[in-house]
């Protein structure tokens, strides 16, 4: 997602918080985190997961995905057979809060529906609960056009700021991961759950202004207690959530949201959309906490990360690959970031930064899907 502009500098109370947090969680996570011997295991026993960040071209946000009047089976079923077909094996699928507390029922059903449409073509999503990327002011019903030249200008945060910044409200969102990870806990069909994504993001370059000022010491408090949530459901399947900026060189020097990352995540996951050089120090810089990694966000054609340079490392380090963006569509995330200060409407960008099929199937670049054909063996 968006890169925001990241303040260097904590101040001495969020670190107090953070090492009072910790201290908490010591006890419940000695005992129910995976060891890494545990991760290990479940990890060499998983095909090399390769694939893509899904929306369907049809749908702006995850709302307008998994709604009753927008949930789109056709088009979901037609574009992972192009993905099961260029050789992805799993995709990484937001979820939301408000379609949990709006029909519990109807929503299961759905996500049903599209776990069952995902294993017809062999792919098992990793599923994805809160995110603190882009609009913090979510609302069901009908989402808004998207922004003509704008890259995901519908997007929405999951939870919204509102609650975010209301502790009185968090068992609203209790019940919501336990809900949601208690009923598939056991249902193969699903890889890992991603319980947060990039959490202490705070949107400089886009919605930044409509985010809760203290947003990183909520994230502190409240991160801690999502990863507990879900391990309450005992699912079999790992929990993990992405680093995505930083210092990671030692867990010292990491920025206090992505030290309760680490942590906490029985596998690790994390974000690049660099050069294969940085690509590679980051894998090795993450090698040294011993557990699996997945690389759940890559591919930004116009910044130097491509299939062709980054699928051999991620091959030769036996790490998973899950690029952002399948099919153009309502997203619009063949667009830059910086869309949102200079919007594409008059020319196109010179090539699309994410995304790997058009509209009609067609691949943006035949190459592409040779590439990852070749790399996963898909015959």
């Amino acid at each position: 997602m968006m890169r925001s502009g990241w303040k260097p500098g904590v101040s001495w109370c969020v670190r107090v918080a953070l090492l009072l947090l910790l201290a908490a969680s010591e006890g419940l996570e000695a005992q129910e985190r995976w060891s890494e011997a545990q991760a290990q295991a479940w990890y060499a026993q998983q095909a090399w997961p390769v694939g893509a960040n899904f929306l369907p071209s049809t749908a702006i946000n995850e709302l307008e995905m998994f709604q009753a009047d927008t949930y789109d089976a056709k088009t979901i079923d037609r574009e992972l057979g192009w993905a099961e077909a260029a050789g992805m094996n799993t995709m990484r699928v937001f979820l939301h809060n408000l379609l949990w507390e709006q029909d519990q029922q109807g929503f299961t059903k759905r996500l049903d529906d599209f776990l069952a449409i995902a294993a017809r073509h062999h792919i098992r999503p990793v599923l994805v609960l809160f995110d603190s990327c882009w609009d913090p002011q979510p609302k069901l019903g009908p989402q808004r056009p998207p922004i003509p030249g704008v890259h995901n200008s519908g997007w929405v945060q999951a939870p919204g700021a509102e609650i975010l910044a209301d502790p009185a409200q968090y068992p609203r969102l209790e019940r919501y991961v336990k809900g949601v990870v208690g009923a598939y806990a056991q249902d193969k069909r699903v890889l890992a759950w991603d319980v947060w994504n990039e959490p202490d993001n705070t949107n400089d370059g886009s919605f930044g202004r409509n985010d809760p000022k203290n947003k990183e010491q909520l994230i502190l408090t409240l991160l801690p207690q999502v990863f507990a949530w879900a391990r309450a459901e005992k699912p079999m399947q790992p929990l993990t959530s992405g680093v995505w900026h930083g210092d990671w060189s030692a867990l010292e020097n990491m920025p206090p949201v992505a030290r309760v990352q680490i942590e906490q995540s029985d596998v690790i996951s994390f974000h690049n959309y660099a050069w294969p050089e940085e690509f590679e120090l980051r894998v090795t810089q993450l090698e040294k906490f011993h557990r699996p990694l997945i690389c759940t966000e890559y591919m930004a054609r116009n910044i130097g990360s491509t299939f062709d340079v980054i699928l051999p490392i991620a091959k030769a380090h036996h790490v998973g690959a899950i690029n952002w963006g399948l099919v153009a569509g309502k997203s619009q995330t063949w667009e830059p970031w910086d869309s949102w200060q200079r919007p594409y409407v008059v020319e196109q960008p010179a090539v699309w930064q994410h995304d790997v099929f058009y509209p009609d199937g067609k691949p943006y670049r035949a190459r592409e899907i040779e590439i990852l054909r070749e790399m996963t063996g898909k015959q």
